[in-house]
């Protein structure tokens, strides 16, 4: 038992039982037949756009979701591919160890958040998860498992720069060997106030570079913005002084949401302060999945009375997600009651941290959909790709989501709907945000909608690299291309 009340010895499964599991993996992609899309046979996704039916079997992943071993004196795990951060946390935090970034949500696997990107509030200074990656064994599309590493053969560092961002057009992580950070007890929070928006992204410069604030330390940082005159950034820091916590897991205080203890009606500058145990810090957001848990009422303090404790997750919004896309029931209930249809819009985009008031200021001004979730990073990967060729992205570390070294980006997480105007087309809103972004040279992750032209998806994503690491690892195609899960959802 961890020292936070979580077991942790049925998550670790050791080497015998994970080669069993790839053996499984390994015979399921053997048959599936040509010319069928060999892709993840699972329930859950983290994804919020559709994809094509298909009638294949799909991978066998059962036997890859959990940690194959820790090793707390190298602070290393080596973990399967399909483990979810929550079973990961609780693997590592008995030997005071955490992966260096743990995204917001306990079901986003450690597999999924390296090939399709992830970000928390330890992003400024250590990056993004595939970051610390040391190494990865990847079932490709030739049928082969490659060790994929940073100082290996060309081919496996091709591999190891490859994968970010891929979506699975590569192949799938069944094993990744990553880097773990020494945890303290607590996290202190300092909730700083904010009343316009160039000084919230002055804020966020400053820290992120010096890495601290009224000289104290800062280990996390990350800041919601209400309105143009009301943002907050969360700073946090290691602490292992006793004192009280809060709760916002449900357990202790149901009616306890944790945005909401963020506000306060304070000057600028001015602060509250407040304390969780690391593992309530980790999942501070998946309780109410940031603020989305108000569209399902959940947020109604009747209703939260009444609502199981054990649904105040992330994965039982997901279910209802899973029925809205099936059965159309936000706007089927929104037509009871008199109002129109709405379109989706799911965003985590990347801008650089000089654009990011003008960004904020364009869509507060144009998207009704508040608040908004901000979150420094900077690439802990300083070098450029090696051997990959001429075009965008080539001088980038990571050549299908080409972030620039040595630079401050923001990313602003916006997760609701927006009002389907006479005349607008299928996607519009989503549309005019891409349009956005790409003026003010940033980005947007592919978990979402994407409406982007080719020509536009090549620039933005590593467009030759892709080609040319497609062909290398996927000759055959037996996984379907970026471009093609991104914006033909498959």
């Amino acid at each position: 038992m961890g020292t936070d009340g979580h077991p942790s010895g049925s998550l670790i499964v050791g080497r015998r039982r994970h080669d069993e599991g790839v053996g499984r993996l390994l015979a399921s992609f053997e048959a599936i037949p040509r010319g069928e899309p060999a892709r993840l046979a699972k329930k859950t996704s983290n994804l919020f756009r559709p994809r094509t039916s298909s009638s294949s079997p799909g991978l066998d992943t059962t036997g890859l979701t959990r940690v194959v071993s820790v090793d707390p004196d190298a602070r290393t795990a080596d973990v399967q591919g399909m483990c979810t951060y929550e079973d990961l946390v609780d693997a590592t935090l008995p030997y005071g160890l955490m992966p260096y970034v743990v995204p917001q949500l306990k079901t986003i696997t450690l597999g999924g958040a390296v090939t399709g990107l992830g970000i928390e509030s330890s992003s400024f200074r250590l990056g993004l998860p595939h970051e610390s990656v040391l190494e990865m064994d990847v079932l490709t599309g030739t049928g082969e498992i490659v060790t994929a590493r940073p100082d290996g053969t060309e081919r496996e560092q091709a591999l190891h720069r490859g994968f970010p961002n891929s979506y699975g057009s590569l192949g799938y992580a069944v094993r990744l060997r990553i880097a773990l950070e020494p945890v303290s007890r607590y996290v202190e929070l300092r909730h700083v106030r904010f009343d316009n928006l160039a000084a919230l992204t002055d804020g966020l410069a400053r820290i992120s570079e010096s890495g601290s604030h009224d000289d104290e330390e800062v280990d996390f940082l990350d800041g919601v913005v209400f309105t143009a005159d009301e943002s907050y950034l969360t700073l946090g820091r290691w602490t292992d002084e006793p004192g009280p916590v809060s709760d916002y897991s449900g357990v202790r205080d149901k009616q306890a949401v944790y945005y909401r203890s963020i506000r306060h009606g304070g000057p600028a500058g001015s602060v509250v302060r407040d304390r969780l145990t690391i593992r309530d810090y980790l999942w501070r957001w998946d309780t109410d999945w940031f603020w989305c848990s108000r569209a399902f009422g959940v947020q109604n303090p009747r209703i939260r009375r009444l609502w199981p404790q054990q649904l105040l997750r992330s994965s039982a919004y997901w279910k209802i997600i899973g029925l809205d896309h099936r059965y159309d029931l936000g706007n089927r209930i929104g037509a009871l009651k008199g109002e129109g249809p709405r379109q989706r819009v799911v965003q985590d985009v990347e801008v650089t941290i000089d654009r990011t008031a003008e960004f904020l200021e364009w869509f507060l001004r144009e998207v009704p959909i508040e608040p908004l979730w901000v979150c420094p990073l900077r690439l802990r990967e300083r070098t450029p790709a090696p051997t990959l060729g001429d075009g965008p992205g080539s001088d980038r570390p990571w050549p299908l989501y080409p972030l620039a070294p040595d630079t401050t980006y923001v990313n602003i997480g916006f997760w609701s709907s927006a009002p389907i105007e006479p005349g607008m087309a299928e996607g519009a809103w989503n549309r005019r945000i891409e349009e956005e972004v790409s003026r003010l040279g940033g980005h947007k992750s592919l978990y979402s909608e994407v409406f982007y032209s080719r020509e536009e998806f090549d620039q933005l994503y590593g467009g030759e690299h892709a080609a040319r690491l497609k062909n290398q690892f996927d000759p055959q195609g037996r996984f379907s291309t970026l471009y093609d899960k991104a914006v033909g959802a498959r």
